[in-house]
């Protein structure tokens, strides 16, 4: 080849897989939350593969874009489905009963309380991206005001239910965000509608 030459390397939008991860793990973990379905053996494998490394690969493709937002956020939430079915295991003894007997479900409380600060100025930053994302950030925002008060004792009931609730339309979103991506990129042009930015902060 002629070094004249120059080749454009280019990368497809990671947001779909990282979007549909994110739909898969928390439509199957709302259905224990909301007790359609029992215990979590069969949401573990979920929340690895699909809500971790699903979301984990997109961070690393949102990167290589360039793309400071879409990575702090895949690989935030992505590192946060790890730490989850870590606790999940260990609550459930896989790693020992001295483990699971030594569980101080506060401390769990406080990085629901990290994540709930984080996600506020993550869903300030998503009102620039479109709609669809600003909605699954305000929902988020709503699943960790439910998972942070009720896993500290404060309406443990009614947050329970805020919190699966806000999950299930968590997937739902996630999974229209995931189609338009796809559908929108293939065809080239508005298949699905996202909405614009809200040209608040960004003219």
């Amino acid at each position: 080849m002629n070094s004249s030459q120059h080749v454009k390397i280019t990368t497809a939008d990671p947001s779909a897989i990282g979007l549909f991860g994110l739909a898969i793990v928390t439509l199957v973990a709302s259905t224990q939350k909301l007790e359609w379905t029992h215990g979590l053996s069969d949401v573990i494998p979920w929340a690895i593969f699909l809500g971790a490394f699903a979301q984990l690969f997109a961070a690393v493709q949102d990167s290589k874009h360039g793309n400071t937002f879409g990575t702090t956020a895949f690989a935030a939430y992505g590192f946060f489905w790890l730490g989850v079915a870590s606790t999940w295991m260990i609550n459930m003894g896989v790693f020992g009963e001295k483990l699971a007997g030594s569980v101080d479900t506060h401390q769990l409380g406080a990085a629901f309380v990290g994540y709930l600060i984080f996600t506020l100025f993550m869903t300030i930053g998503a009102m620039e991206t479109n709609k669809v994302l600003f909605i699954i950030f305000v929902l988020i925002d709503f699943l960790f005001i439910g998972l942070s008060l009720s896993t500290l004792g404060i309406a443990e009931g009614f947050f329970h239910d805020v919190a699966a609730v806000s999950e299930f339309l968590i997937a739902l979103m996630s999974l229209y965000g995931c189609g338009a991506n796809v559908l929108n990129n293939h065809f080239g042009r508005t298949f699905l509608p996202i909405g614009k930015p809200f040209g608040i902060f960004k003219k």
